[in-house]
């Protein structure tokens, strides 16, 4: 018989069962698809051997007027501008008094109590003495996290070092608190209090949770205006240098509240979502404040500026915003909204483009090729011009392992390069992101796989993506072909499984005594590169008996019924033994150094009866 190539589609489609998808690919982690052909995914590089404090939810890349390329890093604890590797701290201050003998010492203990009566700190906060005369052995001259607030006048620090007495005093003390810290999780509350106000039946406990700590921000000129979900708003001027605060953004009627902000690049407007209105400190989830074109401080509408604000009405809060081609798009938790610069007297008008969607998070969407894309929460939808939902090959398979607790952890993140949106998301087991999504834009197909990340920055104004990870650092992603976010190099194990299909026309027996695998090797970085091809003979698709248990069968016949086969750079056939009606096929690999492309692999078979 002829030798038979196997040209799958590309992709991955996991709506249906195996052989449904026949003819197609099933399974994969760290792939992608380049040219309709599965490849191993880039590796990825620890830029500096700092961290930062807290998990990072927010990203953002410019380059100053002096040519500085800097990175603004925002955590649930902090916010940091990166510049050559440090992590510079920037957070802005809520709060500097001047206390007198505040410290409490134990001898023997570095645990030191703290009074302060103006109060307004919380459990985390960081704060900052200065001034301090020795107390118990003790010159607390640095910066603190608080560990526990006792009261509402007293909490306690750790010194680092214990206490040679146990003494009051400390002199008089200045103390720097920074805004207060918020959640890194998004919190599940239960109860009286934990859903809006007039949400559900009266006197009824509902459930909620509490809003995880997300950063927006955006450049007006060089400077940048940064804003925590909830916050004021505070701006950092360039000129003064990465060792210096954000201070808060000062000026008429700038809002007090917010749920995030964005600059336009129209007329360069500051917006502010879900603001507090004019005269009042309550946020309105629905309300948008613009301060005047080109100036920041100014919020008050008037007839000599074109500062305003409006309301939307479909939906209950405004959840994201995005600078789009001429406009801005915001969601609500139930529809799309297209804002547009008309001039005097409106200034802003907001058209809706989409009704009965959903988005699931702040950072659940992703600007590409002139096209929005978002995760919702049921399905994945674009705007174009015209919302409609994407059709995603993996809508079931995601949808079905998804924490619904942790919505607000879902983050989109674009690799234009290789034409790429990818989301991460919490699996159903999780409440950490773990797994991501890929759409492929040019080539419209999917594919997903496991990896914990926290934030993402496209390779824009750098030479690479950049990602937040857990342990606290930034990693550049498609550099190398390692995971080399530690102190070592690790191998990334990466994998693609086939559906099954028939090897003639799934009525009769084929035997397999030979394949040509044409894998390509290119770009690894150890000399004798390798990958392992597996064949898996199906005696009948979707039948336990005599499948592979990689497939959902069993093995109590204790018969070897695939072909583990080791491929090289420099192998140009393999011969087996293996027999069945379908068969399905897995490359993979997780070696130091490896990376890999497969091409059309080719088999070589007879018939072999019916039974």
């Amino acid at each position: 018989m002829p030798l038979k190539k196997l040209q799958l589609k590309p992709g991955i489609n996991r709506e249906n069962t195996r052989y449904t998808n026949e003819g197609g690919w099933y399974e994969c982690d760290k792939v992608r698809f380049r040219q309709g052909l599965p490849e191993k995914i880039g590796g990825w590089q620890r830029i500096s051997d700092a961290t930062f404090l807290g998990v990072c939810r927010s990203l953002w890349n410019w380059v100053t007027l002096g040519s500085q390329n800097l990175i603004a890093v925002g955590t649930n604890l902090k916010y940091y501008i990166e510049n050559g590797g440090a992590y510079n701290d920037i957070t802005p201050l809520r709060a500097t008094v001047t206390l007198t003998n505040p410290f409490e010492t134990t001898s023997g203990s570095p645990i030191v109590e703290v009074t302060d009566a103006n109060g307004g700190y919380i459990d985390g906060d960081f704060v900052t003495f200065s001034g301090a005369s020795a107390v118990g052995g003790l010159t607390l001259n640095a910066e603190y996290q608080l560990s526990e607030t006792t009261t509402n006048n007293v909490y306690t620090i750790d010194a680092g070092t214990n206490a040679s007495s146990s003494a009051t005093g400390g002199g008089t003390v200045t103390a720097a608190y920074q805004i207060n810290v918020g959640p890194a999780f998004a919190i599940p509350l239960v109860g009286w209090g934990a859903s809006s106000w007039g949400v559900g039946a009266w006197g009824v406990g509902d459930s909620s949770t509490a809003s995880l700590r997300i950063w927006s921000q955006a450049n007006f000129g060089e400077d940048l205006i940064l804003a925590p979900r909830g916050g004021s708003i505070y701006l950092w001027d360039a000129t003064n240098g990465v060792t210096t605060r954000a201070v808060a953004l000062t000026g008429t009627e700038v809002p007090t509240s917010q749920k995030l902000i964005l600059v336009s690049d129209v007329n360069r407007f500051v917006f502010a979502f879900g603001a507090n209105d004019l005269g009042s400190s309550q946020p309105n989830p629905m309300l948008i404040r613009w301060s005047d074109q080109e100036d920041a401080t100014n919020w008050s509408p008037s007839s000599t500026n074109q500062a305003g604000d409006t309301i939307l009405s479909n939906g209950t809060e405004i959840v994201a915003a995005q600078q789009a081609r001429q406009e801005v798009l915001v969601w609500t938790d139930s529809a799309l909204y297209a804002l547009q610069y008309v001039g005097a007297p409106a200034v802003w008008t907001a058209q809706s483009v989409g009704e009965n969607t959903s988005i699931a998070s702040q950072n659940a969407v992703g600007w590409a090729n002139g096209v929005a894309y978002w995760m919702g929460r049921d399905k994945f939808y674009m705007y174009d011009g015209r919302t409609q939902p994407l059709k995603c090959d993996l809508r079931r398979f995601i949808f079905n392992d998804f924490n619904t607790l942790q919505y607000e952890q879902v983050f989109c993140g674009t690799n234009e390069s290789y034409h790429e949106i990818w989301w991460w998301y919490c699996s159903s087991s999780s409440s950490v992101a773990d797994k991501y999504v890929v759409y492929n834009y040019i080539e419209k197909v999917w594919y997903y796989g496991n990896m914990s990340r926290t934030a993402w920055l496209d390779s824009g104004l750098r030479d690479f993506p950049l990602g937040a990870t857990y342990s606290n650092n930034l990693v550049n992603h498609e550099e190398g072909v390692d995971d080399n976010e530690g102190a070592t190099t690790a191998p990334i194990a990466a994998y693609i499984s086939s559906a099954q299909f028939d090897l003639e026309d799934g009525h009769q027996f084929a035997f397999i005594w030979r394949i040509l695998p044409d894998i390509t090797f290119d770009g690894s970085e150890v000399d004798s590169p390798s990958a392992t091809m597996t064949l898996l003979p199906l005696q009948s698709s979707g039948s336990g008996y005599n499948n592979p248990t990689s497939v959902g069968g069993t093995n109590s016949a204790g018969i070897t019924r695939s072909a583990i086969l080791p491929v090289e750079q420099f192998t140009d056939q393999l011969f087996l033994r293996v027999r069945g009606r379908q068969l399905a096929i897995k490359v993979e690999s997780s070696a130091i150094g490896v990376t890999w492309q497969l091409g059309s692999p080719r088999i070589d078979m007879r018939s072999d009866g019916r039974r």
